[in-house]
């Protein structure tokens, strides 16, 4: 089993972009549309533990920002283990991480998303779609 830790450096521009668009837009005060980038960072970071536990990090920032209780207290956890089920590649796919979702649960990646993944990822866990 090859083991993921750092994300691709062809994938890293696009994750990094919906982050700094989520940060960008929280910071604007446009809550849901912030909420949507962190998402879809999630979808592309999340078989990469340092990736996967950064977009959680962002979360539970957002949730402090917003004064969500639920987001707050859901990523905790998702903070602590995501960053290792991605270590060991025990993750949902497509999985939007927030806690709105069952952690556990794969999701439907969208097609723009999932043709950046097949082009830009070598993982076999995220090319098996």
């Amino acid at each position: 089993m090859k083991l993921y830790l750092t994300i691709p450096k062809s994938l890293y521009p696009y994750y990094k972009e919906e982050l700094e668009k989520g940060n960008q837009l929280l910071n604007e005060g446009k809550f849901q549309q912030s909420w949507r980038h962190y998402e879809r960072a999630h979808i592309l970071g999340q078989p990469y533990p340092f990736a996967h536990s950064l977009v959680h990090w962002k979360m539970l920032l957002f949730g402090i920002k917003t004064k969500n209780t639920k987001e707050i207290i859901g990523q905790i956890p998702r903070l602590l283990i995501g960053g290792v089920k991605s270590f060991v590649g025990n993750i949902p796919l497509g999985n939007t991480g927030g806690a709105n979702v069952p952690p556990l649960q794969p999701m439907e990646i969208p097609e723009d998303l999932l043709i950046i993944i097949q082009t830009h990822s070598s993982n076999e866990i995220t090319n098996q779609r």
